[in-house]
């Protein structure tokens, strides 16, 4: 079991602590989220700098965290226009790649996966891809595979990151779970090294210490109710002789409720970053053409059905609830701290969607957040709005160019772009 940044303990090679105005020595952790189907165009906007920063209504869940936001407009993946609907908007929004229609898969590694090769040798797991919302099979009317719909990390040109859509079985993969240790607490396997860690640390870092054991074992006992429910959904499958795969939520063992289904991955993500497990993630919130349903929100359509009305209320409530899973996750690295600064501060956080209108199909621009400062290398708080610009100057794989680079990869091209996002 990893631990957090205690400040009794050297860390990063560097025993001092990092302030909030230096270059941190931190690791840099990056993240994408993403929602499919556009969002609602008349309440996605923000205006002003930094405490000042105005929210529309679907953005106003980051009002707690607007200093270390960039809400970024105008940014297109070329590759995604002109090429249909859908599946061949989806599954290059994280590497820019033309994707080939048919039986072949092929587009392109996605910059997380880049990321996750350079960590590779430093973290125990080289990226986290989660989901909330199983792939689907078959071919899109446009002949694009609905393999393009369900996955946004691609670990080559052919082959998709396989993507861990059960919280018991991620949680079980962030902490060696295998076997009977399944059926134990983590906290328990290591009561006697915690015990003696304590004896050897400042009060404050103890204070620190059992702040983060408690969220361990919080998120642990909904694992397991997650767990049971899995369980069951697997002897109903082997019962039926039926893939687990092909059964319908929640016959499938996924959260019927979503909305803690969202939270446990969130808090998954969050545990892996906080004690630098791993430092790349990703997380399909729900895929494209996805029908994911939202009683709780008082819609009554389906998530794809909503977004053909993308101006309405309704589907407001929907972009209002993903934000706010969005802002949940910074919200919660906030909260962790490393030195003077936090976990969030030395993070990338994107929160991303394939097209900017469900109802038009319209990706010639993107809904793009960006939280964290990643160690004090991203500049914060501010609007950033590249719909004027040339083509040329607005490509969103230019964004992940400048990502990168201020991640240690020093690559002169990715995807459509050779050149870093200006003003970035």
């Amino acid at each position: 079991m990893s631990l957090p940044w205690l400040e009794s303990v050297p860390v990063w090679g560097d025993e001092t602590t990092p302030k909030a105005d230096e270059p941190s020595s931190a690791p840099q952790r990056f993240a994408a989220l993403f929602m499919g189907c556009g969002v609602n165009p008349k309440e996605w906007w923000a205006k002003g700098e930094g405490e000042s920063m105005e929210l529309s209504r679907s953005l106003e869940p980051l009002a707690g965290v607007k200093t270390k936001l960039n809400v970024i407009s105008g940014l297109f993946n070329k590759s995604a226009t002109g090429v249909g609907i859908h599946p061949g908007q989806t599954g290059n929004i994280l590497s820019g790649a033309a994707l080939q229609k048919g039986a072949e898969l092929r587009g392109g590694i996605s910059m997380d996966q880049v990321l996750a090769n350079h960590f590779r040798e430093q973290t125990e797991q080289s990226s986290m891809v989660l989901g909330c919302e199983q792939p689907i099979t078959g071919y899109h009317e446009t002949n694009f595979s609905m393999a393009y719909s369900s996955h946004i990390s691609w670990q080559n040109a052919t082959s998709p990151v396989p993507m861990e859509a059960y919280p018991s079985l991620a949680f079980d993969n962030l902490f060696n779970n295998e076997g009977n240790r399944r059926n134990q607490s983590v906290l328990d396997r290591v009561r006697d090294e915690v015990a003696s860690l304590n004896g050897q640390i400042s009060s404050a870092d103890r204070g620190r210490l059992d702040e983060y054991l408690s969220s361990v074992r919080e998120v642990e006992k909904r694992v397991q109710a997650s767990r049971a429910h899995k369980e069951k959904a697997d002897e109903r499958a082997k019962d039926k002789n039926k893939p687990l795969v092909a059964m319908k939520r929640p016959d499938d063992g996924l959260p019927e409720d979503i909305r803690e289904h969202m939270r446990l991955m969130c808090d998954i993500i969050a545990i892996g970053f906080q004690t630098d497990k791993t430092r790349v993630s990703t997380l399909l919130m729900c895929r494209d053409i996805s029908g994911l349903f939202y009683p709780f929100l008082g819609v009554r359509a389906a998530h794809h059905g909503a977004s053909h009305d993308d101006k309405s209320e309704a589907y407001h409530k929907i972009t209002h609830f993903y934000v706010s899973q969005y802002a949940y996750l910074a919200e919660k690295l906030d909260g962790m701290k490393e030195g003077d600064r936090t976990v969030l501060d030395n993070s990338c956080l994107m929160f991303v969607n394939s097209m900017w209108s469900g109802s038009a199909h319209d990706s010639t621009k993107v809904p793009l957040l960006l939280t964290g400062g990643l160690g004090g290398s991203l500049q914060t708080g501010r609007t950033l709005d590249y719909l004027g610009k040339d083509d040329a100057d607005r490509k969103l794989c230019s964004l992940y160019l400048g990502i990168m680079n201020r991640m240690g990869v020093q690559n002169d091209q990715f995807g459509d772009a050779d050149t870093q996002l200006a003003g970035l």
